[in-house]
């Protein structure tokens, strides 16, 4: 076990990693295939799974910060490139834009379907993978993927219904500086920008969740401030968390990966309480341990400690 000095909180020694990439899945939306990133410790056994999906514009090689820690710490992180990736270059008029909400979820389905071909595709990892336990996990845009597989329902404007896409196959899920509730809340920019947002529902989220919330994440999608990325915790039902990271803007310190152009408020300091507190959760929520979690639960507590704030609520 270890004890991190600058936030306080517990976890377990790192382990070495490895990665495979691109493995490229065959999915109808995407014209060369999909391409996943796989990331593994080289030891351990009945590994879980963190589905990450990253935010507007990112790809597979992002969120090191994240994606590195997890999978020293006993998880196989599965990463995709999304239509939206700048990599991929969609066009302005491209027709598929306007349904990217939902070519991302269909893109998870993929991999979902496909835990077989990707568990074989990293050398020495067939066999080590449980795939009955997955968490899905996102950042930004990344994190309404995530809640969509747990049963957030997105309003498609093509026909005016909010169809239930979640996934059985998905326990839990980690969203990170993710988008609230629509309706009068949203600014015309993301009104004319991002149609995806205009009316979700957050009611039919049973399954457990941690949501992360900068306090001072203050986007240009919503007239409420930073109090609108924690409509995930506080709309949702189910066993939920809420970490609010004091003074973290949208990167919450810098998770968009080392040195990314678009942290605005890069500090290591916040990335390692994201970095500790999502894997204490993730160990909880899968069944690894509970021991991280509870430290993690009793520091932060309350206001005092100087990064951030961790509360709980309990299924009704």
């Amino acid at each position: 076990m270890t004890t991190y000095p600058a936030t306080g909180l517990t976890g377990p020694a790192p382990a070495p990693t490895v990665s495979v990439r691109p493995v490229v899945l065959p999915a109808p939306q995407h014209d060369e295939g999909l391409q996943v990133r796989v990331s593994a410790p080289v030891t351990g056994t009945e590994l879980p799974i963190v589905l990450f999906a990253h935010g507007f514009g990112s790809h597979l090689d992002g969120y090191a910060p994240l994606v590195d820690h997890w999978a020293s710490h006993g998880f196989v992180v599965l990463q995709a490139t999304h239509l939206d990736s700048r990599r991929l270059g969609l066009a302005a008029d491209d027709p598929r834009r306007p349904h990217l909400w939902h070519h991302r979820v269909q893109a998870m389905r993929t991999i979902l379907d496909a835990l077989d071909v990707l568990e074989s595709s990293l050398p020495g990892l067939a066999g080590r993978v449980d795939h009955s336990r997955v968490v899905a996990a996102g950042h930004s845009f990344g994190g309404q993927t995530a809640g969509i597989l747990v049963g957030l329902r997105v309003t498609d404007t093509r026909t005016g219904t909010a169809e239930d896409l979640s996934d059985p196959r998905v326990m839990a899920s980690v969203q990170l500086a993710t988008a609230g509730a629509g309706g009068d809340d949203l600014t015309p920019f993301a009104l004319e920008n991002a149609p995806w947002l205009r009316a979700q529902d957050f009611s039919h989220i049973t399954a457990p969740g941690l949501v992360v919330a900068g306090d001072k994440d203050e986007l240009p999608l919503s007239t409420r401030g930073p109090s609108w990325t924690t409509d995930p915790y506080t709309l949702a039902c189910g066993d939920k968390s809420l970490l609010t990271v004091f003074g973290g803007e949208h990167s919450l310190g810098g998770i968009a990966g080392y040195e990314a152009a678009e942290t605005t408020d890069e500090n290591p300091e916040r990335v390692a309480l994201v970095q500790q507190v999502t894997l204490a959760y993730l160990r909880h929520v899968t069944g690894v341990d509970d021991t991280d979690w509870e430290t993690a639960q009793a520091t932060l507590a309350g206001d005092a400690h100087p990064l951030g704030r961790l509360e709980s609520k309990q299924a009704q």
